[in-house]
């Protein structure tokens, strides 16, 4: 009898330690998370990152190698100034095309590049306030590889070897290293500034197009910051999509705020308006039926691209139609997302998205998860079934709405948009600040994970990060 007592009392006592030790590893994770206030005092408590200084091959000597790209949209001057390219004159002084007068990046406008956010992330990094030359100390690893530029040197009139080779190099690299072994690389990040699919060849099984940088083993261990993920469509992966960068590059706290006070108080006599061209031969494309729809609206303005029209590439045209609209117009490009929609938003204007993977099942730093909050959604099979008006739809909301859209939209202005890499912003947080903490909080969720014998985590984040105050 006295053993049947003790197997019991026994069991209980285990059961105990066990859940004493689940506490003990929770709290011990918890207390170096990045969102953490540290009671030492030290406002980088688990918020280090340590940059390795990889060879110049894999990012310095591409930009010298811009010249030569075979890719027309990419170009020395598109990534000069830190990547920013060249300054523009403000919207409101802008008469005409961009260029006309005397040019001045006071104003925090540049002739940004959608693909340069390599080059940009990094000149950011390199002033982020929490770098450690200690890579035992740090929180994560940022991998400075220029792997949109690596694609555009080696897209055109390559072989599949020659495309892939960089991307192979830097896996050997990386494995070779003391960091590497800590973690496997689940604590590594990089920046690969185009879409997922440019860096999938054989999942998309278009041989012809992109690297294999993403189904690379070691890769697959890391983060990689893109300006679209695939995730939402094949269901796994380490690419997270980060917001495209626009034309506006603020210097200090006060230039945001600014804009904000000014697209808040912007005339907009344009109900609706969109840019881009129709692309006729993409039978799946609905632009022909919203280009018809706003070409019927006195309410609409349609920025044209097709017939050797350059407005829709001139950034002052773009950012004046933005901020004189109050719903702009974004159904998919040449993949689900569009650099417009962050332009437009910048501007002021609440975007109209036609399929969720435009926005809603990307940026989950970036864009609150309640999307009815800063967007509207037309299904683009009613549009291109012609069940819908989309004219009719904007206008049956009702003012007040639309009136706290706006103002969502102005709030989360901060936080798409990249700050001038040469200065620093001091209390407002803007897509890098998101971005790193987002990388941060999911490396330390994997953590987490291992340490209670959970495996690699999924590094799915469902809070909402698009608090402008640091």
């Amino acid at each position: 009898m006295p053993a049947a007592v003790t197997r019991p009392w026994f069991l209980v006592v285990v059961a105990a330690a066990f859940w004493a030790c689940i506490l003990y590893v929770r709290i011990s994770v918890h207390t170096v998370a990045p969102s953490d206030v540290s009671r030492s005092g030290d406002p980088c408590r688990g918020r280090h990152v340590y940059v390795h200084e990889l060879p110049p091959r894999f990012n310095a000597d591409m930009l010298s190698g811009c010249a030569k790209l075979g890719e027309p949209l990419l170009h020395p001057e598109q990534v000069s100034n830190a990547g920013l390219g060249e300054p523009l004159l403000h919207p409101d002084q802008v008469d005409g095309e961009a260029g006309s007068g005397a040019l001045t990046n006071s104003s925090g406008l540049y002739a940004t590049q959608q693909f340069g956010l390599d080059a940009i992330f990094h000149a950011r990094m390199r002033r982020y306030e929490c770098l450690t030359n200690d890579s035992s100390a740090a929180a994560v690893v940022f991998v400075p590889f220029y792997a949109g530029f690596e694609f555009s040197l080696h897209q055109w009139g390559y072989d599949e070897a020659t495309r892939d080779a960089a991307s192979r190099d830097l896996a050997r690299w990386l494995k070779s290293r003391p960091e590497w072994r800590r973690a496997g690389g689940r604590d590594h990040f990089l920046v690969a500034g185009r879409t997922a699919w440019d860096f999938q060849r054989d999942t998309i099984n278009i041989s012809v197009w992109g690297t294999n940088l993403l189904l690379l083993d070691a890769v697959r261990n890391m983060t990689v910051l893109v300006i679209e993920s695939s995730t939402s469509v094949i269901g796994s992966g380490s690419d997270v999509a980060v917001p495209y960068p626009t034309y506006f590059h603020p210097r200090t706290d006060a230039d945001v705020l600014d804009w904000q006070r000014r697209i808040r108080s912007a005339d907009r006599p344009w109900l609706m308006s969109f840019v881009g061209a129709p692309r006729p031969r993409e039978w799946q494309s609905i632009r022909p039926d919203i280009i018809a729809q706003c070409a019927a609206s006195s309410a609409c303005r349609h920025l044209g691209c097709a017939n050797g029209e350059k407005q829709c590439h001139t950034p002052g045209e773009i950012m004046r139609l933005f901020r004189s609209s109050t719903f702009c117009l974004q159904p998919r490009g040449d993949s689900a997302t569009r650099r417009s929609a962050f332009d437009a938003m910048v501007a002021g204007c609440v975007p109209v998205f036609f399929h969720p993977r435009s926005a809603y099942l990307q940026y989950k730093w970036h864009l609150p998860t309640d999307h009815a909050r800063y967007s509207v959604f037309i299904p683009e099979d009613d549009v291109r079934a012609g069940n819908v008006s989309i004219e009719e739809t904007l206008r049956r909301i009702p003012p007040a709405a639309v009136r706290e859209m706006q103002e969502e939209v102005v709030r989360i202005m901060p936080g798409l948009v990249y700050a001038d890499p040469r200065y620093s912003l001091e209390t407002v947080k803007d897509a890098f600040d998101l971005a790193v903490e987002g990388v941060l909080n999911k490396v330390a969720e994997t953590r987490s994970a291992e340490l209670l014998g959970g495996g690699v985590a999924r590094h799915a984040s469902s809070q909402d990060n698009t608090i402008s105050s640091k």
